[in-house]
């Protein structure tokens, strides 16, 4: 269909007037960004976007994020014109209960959303994973005259974004890996929730991208398609990211709201939304209203999307008469599915209760086994390879001259490297983790909670747990992490107790695709156990099982820790049974998972008649009272931990066998 100048003001009225409905209507939203944006919607959509919105998941897509997710009438509008699985109710039906179009885009919930957003900045770097996992693929699949891994990632991105310290990190590791098929398009109203963004945010923006290596573009109205449309042709044919600076109106069309900060964050009022309708000659009633014509331009993306998946298809079929191992190794990689064989007969670590094996390094060895198994597995860590152990032996770094790599220099980046992780999850055909210090996860949370929130399968590889790193002092020693993180909802904490049960928990997070881990690792050596007679470390997988019970009749006494601690209470538990008492110890890697289990099983594990119980863990002692009831002792951490040998602290803050014998013969008494 051909379009002239009036039709395109037409159609991209019907974003606008989509959008400010259904922020009308819910009585809740943000106009702004949608009615200012739909320029730069609307030319990337209709001439750019590669997608099929009768198939959202095609391999080969484009990725396109609304990292200003507050926008989010902008998205659901244009996926609903352009034939995604999204009706017209759906959007009448914005912000309500149990409809696809809440507040904020969330992944897994609508049609056509890449990724969760709305926490400002996390779409900008998470976009950032995505074409790495791009780069990535590329250059492991794609040969010299047969491309099957070629597309692009795109993202609006606003103001607020900017701000955030995130998008720094992100840009900066972007343009130094030259992720040329990286394209953002810049919002650049001004305006923030408090009023002029010349109130804190007086930076130079094109200087300071160019400065991170970006390809920077300025133009001089973003409402103007045709320069939008030449500048990402530009920028497709630049070998680094891509910005381009759109100057639009946030609240375009409203009479007296455009260009304020009253256009950002509420419904206009229907006076307004009326007036500015009828200064554009648009109906003021049906509400929804959609031009047929209109309509039928936008939906011309079922047939170009059809087209686009089947040349790719074709692609796909010659490129596997040639190639056969690598296209099924592709297909299996973009299917999630593992090899039969992936975790059989793996290697165990020999019992050690004396010297023992730090769990961190015990993961180091467990990942390079599954990096040799699942050639998808790819990450690093921030700027603590050496400690965290993450290592994939035999691989170069992922660099902008060796994007087949399968290492990570994340650098002194935990938020964008975990932002990150997830876009490479989100991807496909990849399996990401990033890694670094448990204390520096604070710095990381709003993407680990984002990967919670949207059931991505991240993995997050921390070390260094607890008071047992020792010397480096209390700004370093997690204490209050733990019982956060565990507070997640979605989120597998995984502390384990020992070489074991570290293998186990890798293979608990490579199997749970549907949301992420999160593993806390120690510095110092632990115990391997026995597991001749003790259970079998394959009971992390179901969060807490029974290690061993110690003396001659039914346990009378539940010791309960978790990773470095459950040394501390077997050790209890060999005294208490020299003494003539029965004792249970259980390990419990995983609070989530034992809750995922059968009533029948937490009963086997922790028979509700034993009801003496102490619990021992080097953290702040919150959330133990469901598990270990009323009779019961803990030993955990008072505060904030100390500088000094390992071996003292925990001494000094009563985290040992002695003490946890003391509190059992309380409850024995």
């Amino acid at each position: 269909m051909s379009i002239n100048q009036d039709f395109q003001e037409k159609a991209i009225n019907t974003i606008r007037f989509l959008s400010v409905d259904g922020v009308q209507t819910a009585n809740s939203g943000h106009p702004g960004l949608p009615m200012g944006a739909a320029a730069l919607a609307f030319a990337l959509f209709t001439r750019h976007l590669k997608h099929n919105p009768a198939n959202p998941q095609w391999v080969d897509r484009d990725r396109f994020v609304l990292s200003g997710g507050h926008g989010s009438m902008l998205l659901y509008s244009l996926l609903h014109l352009t034939g995604y699985d999204l009706p017209l109710e759906e959007l009448k039906n914005f912000r309500q209960w149990g409809s696809k179009t809440p507040g904020h885009p969330e992944y897994g919930l609508t049609p056509g959303i890449e990724t969760t957003t709305g926490p400002l900045g996390q779409g900008f770097a998470t976009a950032v994973g995505m074409a790495i996992a791009e780069a990535h693929l590329a250059a492991v699949f794609n040969q010299k005259n047969q491309k099957i891994v070629d597309h692009y990632t795109y993202a609006i991105v606003t103001d607020g974004d900017l701000m955030e310290g995130i998008s720094g990190e992100a840009a900066s590791l972007a343009g130094h890996l030259k992720l040329g098929k990286l394209i953002y398009l810049y919002d650049s109203n001004k305006i923030s929730i408090e009023g002029s963004t010349d109130l804190a945010f007086t930076d130079n923006t094109q200087m300071r991208f160019e400065a991170y290596g970006w390809h920077v573009i300025k133009l001089a109205d973003g409402n103007d398609v045709e320069a939008i449309d030449a500048a990402i042709q530009t920028a497709k044919a630049d070998d680094r990211p891509s910005l381009i600076i759109c100057p639009t109106i946030i609240g375009y069309g409203l009479p007296t709201l455009a260009g304020s900060k009253e256009a950002h964050g509420a419904p206009p009022g229907k006076a307004e939304r009326d007036a500015a309708k009828q200064a554009a000659n648009w109906p003021l009633e049906p509400h929804f209203y959609i031009p047929e014509d209109v309509l039928a331009f936008y939906r011309q993306a079922l047939d170009k999307g059809a087209k686009a998946e089947r040349e790719w298809s074709d692609k796909f079929a010659a490129y596997a008469a040639n190639y056969p191992d690598l296209a099924g190794e592709f297909s299996r990689r973009m299917q999630g599915q593992f090899p039969s064989d992936w975790d059989a007969d793996l290697p165990a670590f020999p019992t050690d209760m004396a010297k023992g094996v730090a769990t961190r390094n015990a993961s180091g060895k467990v990942l390079n086994e599954f990096a040799n198994r699942l050639p998808e597995v790819i990450g690093g860590s921030a700027d603590l390879t050496g400690s965290t152990k993450t290592w994939i032996d035999g691989s170069p770094a992922f660099q902008a001259d060796s994007p087949e790599g399968r290492n990570f220099h994340w650098g002194v980046r935990e938020f964008a490297m975990s932002a990150a992780v997830n876009g490479m999850n989100l991807h496909g055909g990849v399996i990401g983790y990033g890694a670094s210090f448990v204390v520096f996860s604070d710095y990381a949370r709003s993407a680990i909670r984002t990967a919670a929130l949207a059931h991505i399968p991240s993995i997050f590889v921390f070390t260094h747990d607890s008071i047992g790193l020792g010397e480096d002092g209390p700004t370093h020693q997690p204490v209050e992490h733990l019982p956060a993180l565990r507070a997640m909802p979605n989120l597998y904490v995984v502390r384990p107790a020992d070489a074991n049960e570290v293998t186990e928990a890798w293979k608990f997070a490579l199997r749970n695709r549907h949301k992420p881990t999160f593993f806390l690792l120690s510095r110092q050596n632990l115990p391997v156990f026995d597991r001749s007679v003790c259970g079998s470390a394959e009971g992390l997988s179901r969060g807490a099982y029974v290690l061993k019970d110690f003396g001659e009749s039914e346990p009378s006494l539940i010791l309960m820790a978790s990773g470095s601690e459950v040394g501390i209470a077997w050790e209890a538990a060999e005294q208490l049974a020299a003494e003539g008492h029965s004792v249970r110890v259980v390990s419990f890697p995983c609070w989530k998972a034992f809750e995922d289990q059968s009533q029948d099983y937490k009963n086997q594990v922790l028979p509700p008649h034993i009801t003496k119980r102490v619990v021992v863990e080097a953290a702040i002692p919150m959330g133990w009272e469901r598990y270990a009831g009323e009779e019961s002792r803990i030993i955990a951490m008072p505060g904030f931990g100390a500088s000094a040998p390992f071996e003292v602290l925990y001494e000094q803050f009563g985290i040992s066998a002695d003490n946890v014998i003391a509190k059992a013969k309380e409850l024995l008494q």
